[in-house]
């Protein structure tokens, strides 16, 4: 069904737009308001049919002329509003996301609580779809008591709500309570999308998980390090596939220039030993453990303090290398949190299946995803091909496609393992 119009010219826009997925934009009364046009236009050109449903507080920040223009849709906050159309019910039943983008802590207390006095409140009652919040407010509103009740109370219900990110909030503050990045909060939309009907978008609602991405460097002197071709990118894509489906994420990025996912606590780690103390930190609460990044078997048994030089005529001397510790191992030997849930990679060059059956068996670990890695594979590419092994014997093949089609399946089998689930 699509959205409801009554002039001959909103007739053949609703012919134009049969069959594309139709994504609610409930926008509410904060500044970063304004933010949200660069949200509407991401999924309008994505191919979207996009309607806002703004309260009368965010038209105080931008008008509904602006919505209209960007939607191709009349905008309203009113229930009144063409009531023959009962718009208070339909927008909702036919959607297939609604996101509210931002949320104020109102927005969050409304929607936790099931009052319904506006056009979007009832909208949230009556959507049977995904729901996405992309909070925004002031860090003391964020961290009250009452906002996170609201916010455990929704993803409870199986909605979706973006951790908001840290950095200058209005006038001269800072912290946690930044509106996301909207490029972000679109890639979350996509991949909610992308999932399907609600309860299975949100299957991670209410667990904690810790992804580790990127390549771990080991400095050798001020200006050289020991590293590898790891660009982060199939670990970016586990936390992204994570946030989507409900998930508090925590990620653990080792030297990776990737834009921080929308949603997701980003921790920077840069060797080995840095990774390791993250991870231990982390997993102390977490209900899985998703170690994606390649890590540095060994590392210089000593740092010079200037850098290296030539000299002529010399060859250099021997590097000594040591062992770095084994953090795979041991997180799955201590599983620090019962029922954790602990996965790793493994990226071979040769007889794949065979190092990654016996590397299974050493770590520990209760899934290990196997991958073939050379120069010209999987290190800095979109795409990935792997297989899932895991601790009772089974083998899932993941065909070569997008990382985040491997991310989701990883995530498939990590539920399935789930104490609870």
């Amino acid at each position: 069904m699509s959205w409801s119009h009554t002039s001959a010219r909103g007739e053949r826009r609703v012919t134009e737009q049969q069959g594309r997925p139709k994504v609610v934009l409930g926008i509410g009364g904060g500044i970063a308001a304004y933010k949200a046009c660069e949200l509407v236009r991401r999924l309008t050109e994505s191919g979207h049919d996009v309607r806002a449903v703004p309260t009368d507080s965010a038209l105080h920040f931008v008008g509904s002329a602006t919505w209209s223009a960007l939607t191709g849709h009349p905008v309203s906050t009113e229930v009144w509003d063409s009531v023959h159309e009962v718009p208070h019910v339909r927008i909702g039943q036919t959607a297939d996301l609604v996101v509210v983008a931002p949320a104020t802590a109102d927005l969050l207390a409304k929607a936790a609580h099931g009052l319904a006095d506006d056009l979007l409140t009832n909208t949230l009652l009556t959507a049977r779809c995904p729901v996405v919040f992309a909070p925004a407010m002031h860090t003391e509103m964020w961290e009250h008591p009452a906002t996170q009740e609201n916010v455990a109370t929704l993803r409870r219900r199986g909605a979706v709500v973006i951790e908001p990110a840290v950095g200058r909030l209005t006038g001269v503050d800072t912290g946690k309570g930044r509106f996301p990045d909207p490029e972000a909060i679109f890639e979350v939309c996509r991949r909610v999308l992308a999932r399907g009907a609600a309860p299975v978008t949100a299957d991670l609602a209410g667990r904690h998980v810790v992804v580790s991405a990127g390549g771990t460097r080991e400095p050798l002197d001020p200006v050289r390090f020991l590293g590898n071709r790891s660009s982060g990118k199939q670990g970016y894509a586990l936390a992204r596939t994570a946030a989507a489906r409900g998930a508090r994420v925590t990620l653990l990025a080792a030297n990776s220039a990737l834009p921080d996912p929308a949603g997701v606590d980003v921790v920077p780690v840069g060797t080995a030993r840095d990774l390791r103390e993250a991870v231990v930190r982390a997993a102390a609460d977490a209900d899985a453990v998703v170690m994606a990044a390649a890590v540095a078997d060994f590392r210089p048994a000593s740092y010079a303090t200037g850098k290296i030089k030539k000299k002529d005529g010399a060859e250099p001397e021997p590097v000594a290398l040591v062992r770095n510790p084994d953090i795979l191992a041991e997180i799955a030997t201590s599983r620090p949190r019962e029922g954790q849930i602990v996965a790793g990679f493994a990226a071979e060059t040769d007889d794949v299946l065979a190092h990654g059956r016996a590397k299974l068996a050493s770590k520990g670990c209760d899934l290990l995803v196997v991958n073939e890695v050379g120069e010209r594979k999987t290190f800095g590419s979109e795409e990935n091909a792997a297989v899932v092994l895991g601790a009772d014997g089974s083998e899932t093949v993941v065909p070569h496609g997008p990382k985040e089609a491997l991310a989701d399946t990883v995530w498939d089998l990590v539920v399935e393992r789930l104490p609870g689930k």
